[in-house]
């Protein structure tokens, strides 16, 4: 762990370029990406902000090779991010995955835009919600992170570098094309200091270790190029020595792990937002731009004596369980309003039951407002 310290800076930033600068701040000095609307921003800052810390900044030939990239340079010890949207995420899919497998630690910022294939670029959607869950194939484990302001892009960026490092696996930051392009003033690092987690790096005898060996944390120390260690990198099912098996108990023993790590260490990943829940007889469930749109609704509400409470996933995946069921102890029913035709509504009503769960769903490239959601509240009260 390390901590930075920076004075107190106010800056009127866009979101796109706040997640550029909380990515230096955070210690990125390698970027690998290929422009795509809505997050060209990202690119464009990191190719100014990287040359000024002696980093890196790659434009590739395209996106699967731009993870490629990352990947690499994150097993050569840097700390690494790439950004993209709609198509560019699908492209990504199966290297994220071989991040998985391979607990490379990495930070893949995507900017939705409307779909499916080349969509709207221009329009806002929250269309990959499940895609950011279960994009790549095979069962995996996976850090998404649905910041929902501009200085919420800068935390949650910073902080996408720490529990990655942390915990070696990529870690998702997923906002929207609203949220991407505005701008709000952000203290920018702030009089306070930054702290930053480092990764775990491979001690004592070079004849003793093995790769894939957690420590109590369920996490592997990595090793760094250079220094002595025999390590053995590959996709395929490995065991603590790197090297590929298909014993069933060695597969069912690291994949358990994969997953472990995550439950093992929950309480440093999961974060979200609970607003007048304590007695709300209605729950809205909203993130990103909608729950601002779902905010100033609560508020309507309130003043019309309807008891509504938000609950906002900050941590999308793993999704906070335990927190949403607290939010919704007392509702009768719970709204999840959401700029797609479904998709964290299937979770909600998996967690808290069918009959009381029903979305409000957008997915025109227009934002859902709060009149539309004080207007479900109304019909249901």
């Amino acid at each position: 762990m390390s901590n930075q310290t920076s004075t107190n800076k106010r800056e009127n930033l866009q979101g796109n370029h706040a997640c550029a600068l909380a990515a230096v701040a955070a210690g990125c000095r390698f970027y690998a990406g290929y422009p795509i609307t809505p997050s060209s921003e990202i690119a464009e800052r990191m190719s100014l902000e990287l040359p000024k810390v002696d980093g890196v900044f790659v434009q590739m030939e395209d996106e699967i090779a731009s993870m490629g990239a990352i990947l690499g340079a994150s097993m050569g010890g840097a700390k690494v991010m790439t950004a993209t949207s709609g198509p560019g995420f699908s492209l990504k899919q199966e290297n994220i995955g071989y991040g998985v497998m391979t607990e490379v630690p990495c930070v893949v910022v995507n900017v939705m835009r409307g779909g499916p294939s080349t969509g709207m670029p221009t329009r806002p959607a929250q269309g990959d919600i499940m895609q950011a869950r279960w994009g790549t194939h095979g069962d995996h484990p996976i850090i998404v992170l649905t910041p929902a302001s501009v200085n919420e892009i800068y935390q949650q960026t910073i902080r996408a570098f720490n529990l990655a490092e942390r915990l070696s696996t990529p870690v998702v930051v997923l906002y929207d094309e609203t949220i991407g392009h505005l701008v709000e003033t952000v203290d920018v690092a702030g009089a306070q200091e930054i702290e930053l987690h480092e990764r775990k790096w491979a001690a004592g005898e070079a004849d003793d270790y093995l790769p894939y060996q957690p420590d109590d944390d369920m996490v592997p120390p990595m090793t760094r190029p250079g220094d002595g260690y025999r390590t053995h990198t590959t996709g395929l099912t490995h065991g603590e020595d790197g090297f590929p098996t298909q014993d069933p108990d060695t597969a069912n023993r690291v994949l358990s792990r994969l997953y472990g790590k995550l439950e093992h260490n929950k309480d440093i990943v999961e974060c979200f937002e609970a607003m007048d829940t304590e007695d709300a007889d209605i729950l809205i469930v909203a993130y990103g731009i909608t729950s601002h749109a779902a905010r100033s609704a609560v508020h309507d509400a309130r003043d019309k004596g309807i008891k509504v409470g938000l609950f906002r996933p900050i941590t999308m995946w793993p999704f906070p369980e335990q927190a949403l069921l607290a939010a919704a102890s007392k509702a009768r029913h719970i709204v999840v309003a959401e700029m797609n035709a479904g998709q964290l509504v299937l979770e909600i009503e998996r967690l808290a039951g069918r009959d009381r769960v029903q979305g409000l769903n957008r997915y025109d490239g227009e934002h859902i407002t709060p009149a539309d959601i004080l207007s479900t509240i109304e019909g249901i009260a």
